[in-house]
């Protein structure tokens, strides 16, 4: 996620309200008594780390890469490219023997009548309903032939999220707002902007001269967007808190917004996270229930959707004040349909998006599967993507077996939130109604004020704990995380990793300061953190918990037990590390979304040996993009990199708006990407 200067008034679409008041143990306060410990962080820092910490801290005497040396034995994981130099260029910089192409630009043409992006911002909305949407974002190759047990790598579907807008570049002269329109926008124009959001499934296919194209008229090209019917399944699936106007049964809902990462489902599928969905919504009410309240929902709404002049109920909804007799003549549950994963079954056109509710509702950042077991659960985790939020692990009720496995395992199960102890323990929190400690907790919290939430009432049943995730997890007790991002499990350790990408209020008046694991003020740089499942099972409740890497300037250390294990260099220096992929032969790949101020420059993408946490960097994008979103075919010989908002007429000078685009990124000689 692109999270640059917040605006209070939601005009930003990145704007993620701290709305987290529990009190529950921050992460930094965690780290701070676990760094005591064992794990430190040095660098220009040094002085100030060791007066906050009460360490003696002494230098390693170590100025040599950001790695030990290996052992000798040449593992798939290494990494034998020359690392690029940051840059503020507008281009896409790779290593030598590398090409890159830009691929799939907004507006580009996928499905029904094809219609030709138009440089003058003049396509209508059923035209962008037919085109690849805007803001790339995380997306999944999905081989032609995956169903049928077979790995592709020249054919494929490629699946990707379009986060939001750029409204200034949707339309031809900027977006009409109601303010200066007689209080009413284009009805058009909300459409085509409803419909840049959602999820692009484009059918490519390599020629024999290694060129990449669209299948054009393959019946796999597809766009949902924000308008799409879907299904609610899952525990919150018929709850009266999600009966609206358009589907007095509960059942059903339309559209997906604010699509971050995602997460590869086992048996084929595609999850696409719902994150900053909040301020798509207004509600004029005096008051706020709490399932709006603890998401940010606000009383007005970011792009005034709600206010097209057609009056269409594809647009009212998303005013989400009382104003019918009850919830199902009016849309004031509406906001409660969003905040979920939603799955898709790409090789399957006519199927309908379902939201997977039991995973619960929040901001989700992704979601990321571990390594299935025939007969065992299936594990997956997802990350709340804002300040002072949590991590939450789901394990599937019923048993996962490849001939039979479905979205129906995501149905039924426990999600857990995650605890972070000072000793380097951590534990799993069940959030559920049936357990007597989480229970016993909730009795105990009726009638106090949790959070911001005065004189809590309880939950009615599992849905309204769901509903309510982020308020469960605040009465559980979880770990207050520095916004916690994409995941990734490592394919030959199963150690589970997740970005924690900074959190600007740390420092400010309020909030608490520098302290060993956020040694900057206003922690601007981030890190990753890494565990083990107790006994390297998935499904475990308890875990054992450290730092891979925190992220800074030249000189920035890792250091655990007294031994430099990561020096950052001008080689791979990065900040608010984001995006976090592992390819399918163990290397692990860092996107970030930070600062471009010297010395980071524009953002980046680095490599990652897990093993010996060599870093390099690989990848610079253009000119105020965010590099958010990475998968490779599986032979890892062409890689796929999404770049977010770019500046600056990318990737065609001579074009005067800027298009997010996917980039194809290959090895000259044809090999592995990486090695």
């Amino acid at each position: 996620m692109a999270k640059h200067d917040l605006d209070p008034n939601y005009l930003d679409p990145n704007y993620e309200p701290v709305v987290n008041h529990s009190g529950n143990t921050p992460f930094h306060q965690v780290l701070a008594a676990r760094m005591q410990r064992r794990t430190v962080m040095k660098g220009s820092v040094g002085a100030a780390l060791a007066s906050v910490m009460g360490l003696g801290l002494v230098a390693c005497g170590s100025d040599n890469s950001s790695s030990p040396a290996t052992s000798g034995n040449v593992a798939k994981t290494d990494l034998g490219f020359k690392a690029v130099a940051t840059s503020n260029a507008n281009q896409v910089v790779v290593p030598e023997g590398y090409t890159a192409k830009a691929f799939l630009p907004w507006g580009t043409p996928i499905t029904g009548s094809y219609p030709a992006y138009r440089a003058d911002g003049t396509n209508t909305g059923a035209e962008q309903e037919q085109q690849v949407g805007m803001h790339h974002d995380g997306m999944h190759f999905f081989p032609i032939d995956q169903k049928a047990g077979g790995n592709s790598s020249a054919e494929g579907l490629l699946v990707m999220n379009h986060e939001y807008i750029n409204q200034d570049a949707l339309h031809a002269s900027g977006p009409t707002a109601a303010a200066d329109n007689a209080g009413v926008r284009p009805a058009d124009e909300v459409r085509k902007e409803i419909a840049a959001h959602g999820v692009s499934v484009v059918h490519i296919k390599q020629d024999s001269e290694g060129t990449w194209d669209i299948v054009f008229g393959s019946p796999f090209n597809r766009r949902i967007t924000g308008n799409t019917e879907m299904d609610i399944r899952g525990p919150v699936r018929g709850y009266n808190k999600l009966i609206t106007k358009y589907s007095p049964n509960a059942t059903e809902t339309r559209g997906t917004l604010n699509n971050c990462s995602m997460g590869p489902t086992p048996w084929g599928t595609y999850l696409a996270a719902e994150e900053n969905w909040a301020g798509y919504f207004a509600n004029g009410d005096a008051t706020q229930p709490r399932e709006q309240t603890r998401l940010g929902v606000g009383s007005a709404s970011r792009y005034d959707w709600e206010l097209a002049d057609s009056a269409e109920d594809q647009y009212v909804r998303f005013n989400i004040s009382t104003v019918g007799a009850t919830a199902a003549d009016d849309y004031r549950n509406e906001a409660n349909t969003y905040g979920y994963m939603v799955e898709i079954d790409p090789f399957t056109p006519e199927s309908k998006p379902q939201k997977r509710t039991a995973l619960g509702r929040f901001g989700h950042e992704g979601v990321i599967f571990a390594p299935v077991k025939e007969g065992q659960p299936v594990v997956c985790y997802s990350g709340d993507d804002s300040r002072f939020e949590y991590i939450y692990k789901f394990v599937s009720a019923k048993p996962y077996y490849a001939a039979t496995a479905g979205g129906y395992l995501l149905d039924e199960g426990s999600l857990y939130v995650a605890r972070f102890n000072d000793d380097g323990s951590g534990d799993w929190l069940p959030l559920d109604l049936e357990n007597a400690d989480f229970k016993a907790k909730v009795d105990a919290a009726v009638g106090t004020t949790v959070g911001d939430v005065v004189a809590f009432s309880g939950f009615e049943n599992q849905a309204d704990v769901l509903l309510n995730t982020r308020l469960a997890a605040d009465i559980a007790g979880a770990t207050t995380m520095d916004r916690p991002e994409w995941g990734a499990v490592d394919p030959n350790t199963g150690q589970v990793y997740f970005t924690l990408t900074n959190n600007s209020n740390r420092g400010k008046p309020g909030f608490e300061g520098v302290n060993a694991a956020n040694p900057n003020e206003l922690n601007n740089t981030g890190h990753i953190i890494r565990w083990s499942e107790q006994g390297n099972d998935h499904a475990a409740t308890s875990f054992d918990w450290d730092i891979f890497v925190f992220a800074g300037e030249q000189g920035t250390e890792t250091v655990v037990d007294g031994e430099v294990i990561v020096s950052l260099t001008d080689d791979n220096i990065f900040n608010s590390p984001d995006g976090l992929w592992f390819d399918y032969n163990g290397r692990l790949w860092i996107q970030t979304d930070g600062s471009d101020a010297a010395p980071y420059q524009n953002n980046m993408m680095l490599a990652a040996n897990p093993e010996t946490r060599e870093i390099k960097r690989f990848f610079v994008g253009p000119l105020g993009c965010e590099v958010t979103g990475v998968v490779s075919t599986p032979d890892v010989k062409t890689m796929f990199v999404n770049i977010q908002h770019p500046d600056g007429n990318w990737p065609d000078a001579s074009d005067p708006r800027p298009r997010d685009a996917t980039v194809i990124v290959t090895r000259d000689d044809g090999g592995v990407v990486g090695a």
